[in-house]
């Protein structure tokens, strides 16, 4: 078997492809279809067309929180937090663990005047005091405060600060479960009128839960492929979509995930059993996949591990030559960007 290097997953990406914007329709996204001998240009609303009566689409029902929040310190400096998790605490949903950008991490027990009115004290590092993250206990339920006066968690590619238009774009129209500081983005593409469509085809549905963190924006630091770790992320597989993917099979269906994020969820509940809990799945080419047969998937970032994830599911020459077609076709990239439908390779 082939040896892979981080460079591997390495590739020029003229800046001005990566979407800064989302389209102005949902399912008016392209699509690159690499299911058939010779790829082919489409339009993400022909989705179904290229499904079967009795296919399962499972999708990621996560829902973005505001988790940007800005704030001082009692000195007077700039502080931003990104909500990583909402925890428990003795007052209720209270607790954060929290990514700091700030010139000078204040001492544990500072308390931090946040814009919209709420504090937020310094409880220490998190998982423990090696941790790279921060609890904060918040002067009032997290989830209010950020729905009050959070910002939506843009990644770090896209330049401008968010508007009324990402509170609704940056978010899938399916989104149930608050939790995720990333959107599960190739599900961003789909409408209502393209799940309609899906319905008519015959395409069954179903949905898991992962909350995303900002991990996933994380670039791969180490040289080889063996050396990253992937952050801990909340999964559950609810019985029904158990039940559903059961039914396929035996219908002689297709499970057809919508996005890395209901990848990692599906062979994480496959290789454990356990249809809940923190998954930090890290799929590279070898891994032997049980149960998603199709991925319908955004372009992802050079050297990043869902580079790595989608070279595993559909092959890594395939993948990299799908992604020069994409750079000559002029393909938008990235969580704004266009999609993938990519078929197993093994």
């Amino acid at each position: 078997m082939r040896t892979f290097t981080v460079s591997d997953f390495d590739f020029a990406l003229p800046p001005e492809l990566i979407a800064q914007h989302p389209a102005a329709e949902r399912s008016a996204s392209r699509l690159l279809d690499a299911t058939r001998a010779q790829p082919a240009d489409r339009v993400f609303r022909e989705l179904p067309s290229l499904l079967d009566a009795g296919d399962l689409l499972v999708f990621n029902d996560t829902k973005v929180i505001k988790a940007r929040l800005f704030g001082e310190k009692p000195t007077g400096g700039k502080v931003e937090l990104l909500v990583e998790r909402v925890l428990q605490g003795p007052q209720g949903a209270n607790e954060v663990v929290a990514h700091v950008k700030v010139s000078k991490k204040p001492p544990v027990g500072t308390t931090l005047p946040m814009a919209g009115g709420f504090t937020a004290t310094l409880l220490g590092r998190w998982p423990d005091e090696d941790g790279a993250l921060f609890r904060f206990g918040f002067s009032e339920d997290a989830y209010a405060v950020m729905e009050r006066c959070g910002h939506v968690p843009l990644p770090p590619y896209i330049t401008h600060l968010d508007s009324s238009d990402d509170v609704q774009r940056y978010q899938t129209v399916f989104a149930r479960h608050p939790g995720a500081v990333a959107a599960p983005t190739a599900a961003l593409h789909f409408d209502d009128a393209l799940l309609a469509a899906l319905d008519a085809r015959g395409v069954q549905r179903a949905a898991v839960t992962l909350h995303v963190g900002a991990g996933t924006f994380q670039p791969v630091k180490a040289e080889t492929i063996e050396g990253p770790r992937m952050q801990r992320e909340r999964y559950a597989v609810p019985p029904a979509t158990i039940d559903a993917i059961q039914a396929c099979r035996a219908r002689g269906g297709r499970v057809v995930a919508v996005g890395t994020t209901t990848v990692r969820t599906l062979e994480s509940w496959a290789a454990t059993g356990r249809t809940s809990g923190e998954t930090a799945i890290f799929i590279t080419p070898g891994f032997r996949f049980q149960v998603v047969d199709r991925l319908v998937t955004n372009f992802h970032l050079p050297k990043s591990t869902l580079m790595m994830l989608v070279s595993a599911f559909a092959g890594y020459d395939p993948v990299m030559a799908l992604y020069r077609h994409a750079i000559t076709q002029r393909y938008r990239f990235f969580s704004y960007g266009d999609a993938m439908l990519l078929g197993r390779a093994d």
